[in-house]
């Protein structure tokens, strides 16, 4: 009769699965993004309004796929760093610069999720194994070199944003715009930014991360003014542009746009506002997740979003 497993291997378990990350698997939602901004979401039949369970079933594949490539670069990234996330007050607590998980066993988890992850890539389209495939070796070259040069490691940032865009258009087989392209390209600056911006405030800064020697606390403020504010003017301009109103057969997408400007807004104040000051996360993903004001907010744009992308009404 076999004994029950032990305490340590539970806790072995828990360290793998934190070595992922899940809660920065929310940035592959974008992965939805052209799907969402689609007018196939939802079918009409009789009775009412239905959900497209093909296109959103390859939506939820392609997603699939990239978190499971993210948790893989995640803990690629952890091995690289586990020197440097020592020193820093939150990355010490993580599973392998604790202790808690053997560089052993999180390199064979890495290889099973690159190699499972692209399998099931090939399995949905040739096409976006590709992109899926980019994406891997981007982020390869990030965490082991590229990530040390300001600036440059900001700009990887936001591409791999565009290529989950790119990668859930060919998954869906929708058509990617060019706005969706150009919001997510200055979002994705706009984040990198704000997670630099964070960081330059910790204690013993360049020693967890070189690049940020190069990064000024004025350089980096300049840099989220500039990316915010052309953020959202291009969300303005793709609500009021006249294909967009004629594509949903609406006019009243600039509604959604208050949302956004909060959105930003929020999140200038958390990394580096009043706000900011008692940050007790080890990134603004976290802390965007934990704080109400914003949750609410983004709860508040998707369904404004889908009312009037989808004109759903109340019975």
């Amino acid at each position: 009769m076999s004994s029950p497993p032990s305490r340590a291997s539970h806790a072995s378990l828990r360290g793998l699965f934190q070595t992922l990350r899940p809660h920065q698997w929310v940035k592959n939602l974008f992965v939805f993004a052209p799907m969402f901004f689609h007018k196939d979401l939802f079918h009409r039949e009789a009775g009412g309004e239905f959900l497209n369970l093909t296109l959103t079933g390859r939506a939820l594949a392609a997603t699939g796929v990239f978190c499971l490539l993210a948790g893989a670069v995640y803990t690629i990234n952890d091995l690289v760093d586990v020197e440097a996330d020592r020193v820093h007050p939150f990355k010490r607590e993580r599973p392998i610069a604790s202790g808690r998980v053997s560089p052993a066993a999180a390199r064979r988890m890495a290889a099973a999720l690159v190699a499972s992850s692209l399998g099931v890539a090939y399995l949905v389209n040739p096409w976006f194994a590709l992109i899926a495939l980019l994406y891997f070796v981007e982020n390869l070259a990030y965490s082991f070199k590229l990530k040390n040069i300001a600036f440059l490691d900001v700009g990887l940032i936001a591409f791999g944003f565009v290529l989950r865009v790119v990668a859930g258009g060919i998954a869906e087989d929708v058509h990617v715009s060019g706005y969706l392209l150009a919001c997510t390209t200055l979002l994705a600056l706009y984040l990198g930014f704000g997670k630099r911006r964070q960081e330059l405030a910790l204690e013993n800064a360049g020693k967890q991360r070189v690049a940020l020697d190069a990064y000024s606390a004025r350089a980096l403020n300049v840099a989220l003014l500039v990316t915010g504010t052309a953020t959202a003017l291009t969300y303005v301009a793709y609500t009021l542009d006249p294909v967009t109103r004629a594509y949903f057969n609406s006019n009243l997408l600039w509604l959604t746009a208050p949302f956004t400007l909060f959105g930003i807004w929020r999140f200038k104040q958390l990394v580096s506002g009043r706000a900011g000051a008692g940050l007790k996360a080890e990134s603004p993903t976290q802390e965007m997740l934990r704080d109400v004001p914003f949750v609410l907010n983004l709860v508040l744009w998707v369904v404004v979003v889908v009312a009037i992308v989808y004109k759903l009404r109340p019975n």
